[in-house]
């Protein structure tokens, strides 16, 4: 690994960072493009670059993958063996007041990739799609051969039109591809603008928090690393090709183990020793009950399943956040 480059988009971003740092422990080479957009907090994303150019094996390109020039700019300038696509417009709510966003970053943006894939050929692209796309579905947990055409907010359509326009250019052009379906990430230098970082502000701050549909949904919480740790097993093993001649693969990366709100909030005050202001809500737009995954496939394709307990995984990221970010 230590002679590979790989090109890393949305790299100070949550994932992308914690990603990127673990590959340059790896010994491999990792060029990072980012916009540094201010859908949250810039201070954070300036935290975690500010960690990244501390290893030589970064380069940073202060880019926009919607920039069609600037992303095969970065792919004609340094070769990358292997591409993994962070880069994206994330938020259910937000895709409701912004829509324009999520058609630029995550369906434009995406395109430009797959293009310079094409144009400048790699071994393997590995992007991030969303629990999301299953929609509403009652089935659970959710299977790979679930159906995904009836998302419910915008994102969840933009991440599944991400999967299908991997698969028909792995089919097309023969690069190998996988698509990441992610179950509510969590964890040190996460997003301001998800649920657990938001309350744990707010249980520290006096301020209520608002738990919809009445606190009775479940979420599968999945602790970074165990993210990270199913990107560095898979990225060096792209897939080959299906039935139909494409070198596509899609994986749920989540917990298996869906925790109610309530519970969640229970172990969030434990760790903050702090107990938190409640207030209860209907459902909102785009939101869905339950998300639970099945990660049968990623246990048997890698020998890994996400095992961070949500007690572990949340005393890791309350001792970061009381510690680093709100000290």
């Amino acid at each position: 690994m230590k002679n590979l480059t790989v090109f890393i988009t949305g790299a100070c971003g949550f994932i992308g960072f914690h990603t990127s740092l673990a590959l340059m422990k790896a010994g491999v080479r990792v060029v990072g493009m980012d916009n540094m957009n201010d859908y949250y907090d810039v201070r954070l994303k300036n935290m975690r670059l500010e960690k990244l150019c501390e290893r030589a094996e970064f380069t940073f390109i202060k880019a926009d993958i919607a920039d069609e020039d600037a992303v095969n700019a970065a792919f004609a300038e340094f070769a990358p063996d292997t591409v993994i696509n962070l880069a994206a417009q994330a938020g259910v709510r937000y895709s409701i007041e912004n829509p324009r966003a999520y058609i630029n970053s995550n369906i434009v943006g995406f395109f430009n990739v797959l293009e310079a894939c094409r144009s400048f050929p790699v071994k393997h692209l590995v992007y991030a799609s969303s629990s999301s796309v299953y929609g509403a579905s009652g089935d659970v947990p959710f299977s790979l051969d679930d159906r995904a055409d009836k998302p419910v907010s915008l994102y969840a359509a933009t991440k599944r039109s991400d999967e299908l326009l991997a698969y028909s250019y792995s089919k097309l052009y023969g690069t190998p591809m996988t698509g990441l379906r992610f179950f509510t990430v969590y964890g040190p230098y996460g997003r301001p603008d998800m649920a657990y970082f938001s309350f744990a502000e707010k249980i520290m701050d006096d301020k209520p928090i608002r738990l919809y549909n009445y606190g009775k949904m479940s979420r599968d919480f999945t602790y970074v690393d165990d993210i990270v740790e199913a990107i560095t097993r898979l990225y060096a093993c792209p897939p080959k090709a299906d039935v139909n001649g494409a070198p596509h693969k899609v994986y749920n990366i989540g917990n298996s183990s869906p925790v109610e709100l309530g519970e969640f909030v229970a172990v969030l005050e434990r760790c903050l020793g702090k107990r938190a202001l409640i207030e209860l809500a209907p459902m909102q737009a785009g939101d869905v009950v339950t998300t639970y995954a099945d990660v049968s496939e990623l246990e048997r394709d890698f020998g890994f399943a996400p095992n961070t307990t949500l007690d572990e995984g949340l005393e890791r990221f309350t001792h970061w956040y009381l510690n680093e970010y709100r000290r």
